[in-house]
């Protein structure tokens, strides 16, 4: 089918809807990140229950993404977009009204496969609408929409927790939620009725993908509850391990697979995908850990706390165009492995971190991640896209946005994990926080920064020895 489906500025009220779905999920994650100290408190949880608003949203979206890429492939991106939306909003509605943690996690399980949906279809209805010469621009721009998004929510829940309930922030998607519905019934329905193909879905690696992933990150949330080396988080290992093999068995037998596992052959897509599921990883060790740092020890306002997780994602909008633009003199092996090396810094400087030192040493070092982040996004995924042919391209964005969610799952679940197993109060949560608790919080901070930093470190070795693409001089 012709990439001119309508003339005029169509293919831009397509990029609009886009650019509505990505801003408005993006956002979400970041201003639910600051809020989790005070739905903590309000609902009188813990921060290894707590976590799980976090955890459960990004493994249902990692679980899902490729299955609903494909899915869009099969009935066409109309119809799974906008039901994206219509699921995202619904589980937006349950979050705001939910009356404890338990049905809480639950609304964002429905939220996340409305998530999943969204971002399974975006980059493939910009590729659908434009033209090859201006898609280059129109990715780039999704990527200032990504870093606009997570720059805004830090500081729109700040201002939002100083003023309201945190139930606004899920109640805001609501309007937003129902006008692109609306849009999107209009927009997309003139321009792609194209089922794509009839080949049927891989339901079986679906499923092994669900099981893998929610037995993997279920052991390894509970294991400082239930022990290292305990029979339950060794049940959930030999889960997750047989979900693996299932998932792998399958994909080599099935004829129409989520995942063609022969791209894994290719040095220049596996490493920069296993490079960027430990970038995401590090960085949601501060991303999680941060706001509870600035609540609690700091003793910082909602709004001060927002201003602060602010810094990382301005430098992401400043130096990402930047560093793209590197790319095409150094490659990504030095501006990758750079960027991995500045976030590990950021985790090694914060974990030397004193509540009494004021701002100014938690502003550098959170720039510094930033940076790192920055330099090394945008040549990791030009260096996956370009080292896979073009029809396999869909695969491996979805691959990418996986390789992402894994990450940041893994990253808060292991945060949770070893904060809870040296913090002793957190069996009632933070409630009646003192000063006597802070050398017990800041012995937990402090071991989640050094395995932050730990792997970081890890990355920046897998950074390294993704050698260099062809024609490039890094």
């Amino acid at each position: 089918m012709s990439n001119r489906f309508e003339p005029g500025n169509r293919k831009w009220q397509v990029f609009g809807l886009v650019g509505v779905s990505i801003f408005m999920s993006t956002l979400d994650s970041s201003i639910v990140n600051v809020a989790l100290p005070y739905i903590m408190d309000d609902l009188s949880s813990d921060v290894q229950t707590i976590q799980w608003v976090v955890i459960i949203y990004l493994l249902t979206v990692s679980s899902l993404l490729l299955t609903f890429g494909r899915l869009s492939d099969i009935r066409g991106r109309q119809s799974v977009y906008i039901a994206g939306f219509m699921v995202f909003t619904l589980g937006s509605l349950l979050c705001g009204i939910a009356p404890g943690p338990g049905l809480l996690i639950l609304a964002r399980a429905v939220q996340g496969m409305g998530a999943s949906m969204l971002m399974a279809c975006s980059p493939a209805l910009i590729v659908d609408v434009f033209e090859k010469e201006e898609r280059g621009r129109a990715l780039g721009m999704v990527g200032a929409v990504v870093a606009a998004g997570l720059t805004t929510g830090p500081v729109a829940g700040g201002l939002i927790l100083e003023y309201f309930s945190w139930r606004v922030i899920f109640f805001l998607n609501l309007p937003i939620g129902i006008f692109a519905v609306l849009a999107g019934w209009r927009i997309l329905n003139r321009i792609s009725r194209a089922k794509g193909n009839q080949e049927p879905l891989d339901k079986v690696g679906s499923l092994m993908m669900i099981c893998m992933l929610g037995f993997l990150i279920t052991g390894l949330a509970r294991s400082s509850d239930w022990g290292f080396f305990s029979f339950k988080v060794g049940l959930c290992m030999l889960g997750a391990l047989a979900g693996f093999a299932g998932f792998v068995l399958n994909e080599r037998q099935s004829s129409f697979p989520l995942f063609d596992l022969g791209l894994l052959k290719i040095r220049l897509f596996a490493l920069p995908l296993a490079s960027a599921a430990i970038l995401f990883a590090s960085l949601f060790v501060l991303i999680f850990m941060m706001p509870f740092y600035l609540a609690y020890p700091c003793g910082f306002s909602a709004s001060r706390t927002g201003m602060v997780m602010i810094v990382p994602f301005l430098f992401l909008l400043v130096v990402s165009p930047v560093s793209g633009a590197m790319f095409n003199r150094a490659g990504s092996r030095l501006l990758c492995t750079a960027g991995m090396g500045l976030l590990g810094l950021s985790l090694f400087f914060l974990g030397f971190l004193d509540p009494g030192s004021g701002v100014i040493p938690v502003l550098w070092r959170m720039a510094l991640a930033g940076i790192g982040t920055a330099l090394f996004i945008s040549p990791n995924n030009t260096a996956i896209m370009g080292a896979v042919p073009a029809d396999r391209r869909g695969t491996a964005s979805g691959a990418v946005a996986t390789a992402r969610n894994l990450g940041m799952v893994f990253g808060v679940a292991m945060a949770g994990a070893l904060f809870s197993s040296a913090f002793p109060f957190q069996s009632g949560g933070f409630e009646g926080f003192a000063p006597s608790m802070i050398p017990g919080f800041m012995e937990g901070f402090r071991r989640v920064m050094a395995a932050g930093t730990a792997m970081a470190g890890l990355g920046l070795v897998v950074s390294f020895l993704r050698g260099r693409e062809k024609n490039k001089n890094g």
